[in-house]
């Protein structure tokens, strides 16, 4: 008789069980302050000490939950290793590179799905409130990207990478992580940001480099946002669109190979 064999965790069931969770608490709070905001005119959703107490209390929740779960050490789970910091030019470039590239994604699906007007209000939003840039910096490319990668190539990729193939690994942990966001115009970006990140922490074992390449990525979107005019008007946005799209994709196929490169396990030398 065949030995069953163990599964670690999250398997893909508790990797879905985990993110549903996670979005339950954020719910379970927001919801009925939502509907306390309408009825009464308040503002208590977009309290600042209800969201750093709902943010670190949830996090913290849902980290401890799942270090329990998982039963090792936080140093296996969250895995920091010292990098080549020469891999973070070719991640910036490939990341540029895949941007353009999914614009012309974006614009079929948005051809076929029109997105809402919430859709683009959402952007404005960020720069409205919470101390403008600053304020989006830190949330969008300083916190989501500790806090997703610490989850997605932390917590899930852990248990997928001990369960299943490498290429399930990466793969899965990309596809959960794109529909996290809940939102149709933004899965091509954030899937393919998941297929890199997840072939990092398969390369490297290291949660810090995701970390930092989500927050690279995070923060040329609000770049791109932030100076959307001073971008159009450059030389690269006024030439052919298939010079851009053929310019993109060579760099983002050079970009990627460097980084197989520079992230090449050395084997040990043996006497």
């Amino acid at each position: 008789m065949n030995e069953i064999q163990k599964k670690y965790y999250p398997t893909i069931l508790g990797a879905i069980h985990l993110i549903v969770l996670y979005t339950f608490i954020q719910t379970l709070v927001d919801f009925p302050l939502a509907l306390l905001d309408y009825y009464n005119g308040t503002d208590y959703l977009f309290n600042p000490f209800k969201k750093i107490a709902l943010g670190v209390g949830s996090n913290l929740f849902i980290f401890y939950y799942a270090y329990r779960r998982a039963g090792v050490s936080l140093k296996e789970l969250f895995p920091v290793k010292m990098f080549n910091l020469l891999v973070l030019f070719p991640i910036i470039l490939f990341l540029w590179a895949a941007q353009n590239l999914i614009t012309e994604v974006n614009n079929a699906l948005s051809s076929i799905l029109p997105p809402p007007t919430w859709f683009f209000e959402l952007f404005n939003k960020v720069f409205e409130s919470d101390y403008g840039i600053y304020g989006a910096i830190l949330k969008v490319a300083i916190i989501a990207p500790i806090i997703e990668e610490l989850i997605f190539r932390g917590i899930i990729m852990h248990g997928l990478m001990r369960n299943y193939s490498k290429f399930t690994a990466v793969f899965v942990s990309a596809l959960m992580f794109a529909l996290f966001h809940l939102n149709p115009w933004q899965f091509p970006a954030t899937f393919i940001l998941g297929l890199l990140l997840g072939f990092l922490m398969l390369r490297t074992r290291n949660i810090l480099l995701c970390i930092l390449g989500h927050a690279i990525n995070n923060g040329l979107v609000l770049f791109s946002i932030q100076y959307y005019r001073e971008i159009e008007n450059s030389s690269f946005s006024e030439s052919s669109k298939s010079s851009q799209l053929i310019i993109s994709f060579a760099v983002a196929t050079v970009a990627f190979l460097l980084i197989i490169l520079i992230t090449r396990q050395q084997k040990p030398k043996t006497n």
